[in-house]
């Protein structure tokens, strides 16, 4: 199975948006609609336009509240015939909308420790473990959970598949093709080397959609995944 590329469409407009998704054309067929777009460009009417059109749509709206407005949350997705949805990795959460998405194409998303974060704001936050050791246990419990893959730096995706076997997505954002600036990332990774170290779905922003020629910048990051092979089944 080959690695598939996502880009992310973080934008506030969704006429800017629209113009990626054409300066992109048939270079990618995959779309990540976060907080910045869906509630600044209309990003709900976006996605199903793009489910329409024959794009995937991935929604990373990291849900997290008491599991009734989980699942009908979930469910609410799943209607438009999204591919992804995120929430927060907590057992009775990852339930929840894997209940609200039962018998559609929708796959949940467990996120573990956003890339932007350290050992030390783990710690911050509250947590008596480092960044990996909150990943590997929030991976496991994704895994009993029954959800479709987790969201983990490319940095833990070889120790997370250990633990969530070869048929889970490993979905990684804090990518950066060679030459590219981390911003505000801190666990970050080319796409050849995450590639290699089991990821599934690699998720691109920036160095895509603030790229003088997006399609061409699609495209060399394509070519690096390529070079990774695959490590899943």
């Amino acid at each position: 199975m080959a690695a598939e590329l996502i880009v992310g469409l973080d934008v506030s407009s969704r006429a800017r948006a629209e113009e990626i998704v054409s300066l992109l054309g048939d270079t990618v067929s995959f779309y990540k609609i976060g907080y910045q777009c869906f509630y600044g460009a209309d990003g709900l009417a976006l996605g199903k336009a793009l489910i329409a059109a024959g794009k995937k749509v991935f929604f990373d709206l990291k849900l997290l509240d008491i599991d009734n407005t989980v699942e009908k949350g979930a469910a609410a997705i799943a209607a438009t015939g999204a591919h992804f949805l995120t929430v927060h990795a907590y057992p009775k959460t990852m339930r929840a909308a894997r209940k609200g998405a039962e018998g559609s194409n929708l796959s949940i998303l467990g996120v573990t420790v956003l890339t932007s974060m350290d050992d030390q704001d783990v710690k911050d936050a509250g947590y008596a473990r480092d960044a990996a050791g909150l990943v590997a246990l929030r991976a496991q419990q994704a895994r009993d959970a029954g959800i479709g893959g987790i969201v983990a730096s490319p940095h833990e995706a070889e120790m997370v598949r250990t633990i969530i076997g070869p048929k889970m997505a490993i979905v990684t954002p804090g990518i950066r093709p060679a030459g590219s600036a981390a911003g505000d990332q801190k666990r970050v990774m080319g796409p050849a080397e995450a590639i290699a170290a089991g990821a599934t779905h690699l998720v691109v922003a920036r160095p895509i959609i603030e790229a003088p020629d997006p399609a061409e910048a699609a495209r060399g990051i394509l070519s690096e995944m390529q070079s990774g092979g695959t490590r899943f089944a």
